[in-house]
């Protein structure tokens, strides 16, 4: 160990540029990390969302393409467009002290976007599926197909 403490100042000299792109990224990570903690949603596993599920049956929001809704979707799930999800609606506005869960194709974005606009719009619990659905089929757990 003291052999390697001796080398690091000769390391650092002769490769910068690396050095200084593990710091970035490292400071990246750091930043994601710390944001991720103080978002006001919560990210579910697969298995985090049956327990919601089975405990307090909450609202499913699917905002994936309608043709990947067809092909595959958690059951129970309601199917918005990300163009027409608008956290003023009167039916969602009903639901503002029931849990909500926004799901997409893959999570990566749409739901978290959605997320923020609920938390803006004063609701208390929302959720997103880490994964979408995606990782829903990957858990092995049951689909629905077509519309319903």
């Amino acid at each position: 160990m003291n052999d390697v403490l001796h080398k690091l100042p000769e390391f650092v000299g002769n490769h910068l540029a690396l050095v200084a792109l593990f710091l970035i990224l490292l400071l990246a990570i750091i930043v994601m990390e710390i944001l991720t903690l103080f978002r006001k949603y919560k990210e579910l596993t697969p298995a985090g969302l049956t327990l919601l599920i089975n405990r307090e049956g909450p609202l499913l929001v699917d905002l994936s393409a309608y043709a990947e809704f067809e092909k595959a979707h958690v059951p129970g799930s309601r199917h918005v467009a990300m163009s027409q999800f608008d956290p003023e609606h009167k039916d969602l506005i009903k639901a503002k002290d029931v849990p909500v869960v926004l799901i997409d194709k893959d999570g990566r974005g749409a739901s978290a976007k959605a997320a923020q606009r609920l938390v803006k719009a004063g609701f208390s619990k929302v959720y997103t599926l880490g994964g979408g659905v995606q990782a829903w089929q990957q858990a092995q757990l049951p689909v629905a197909k077509g519309k319903n």
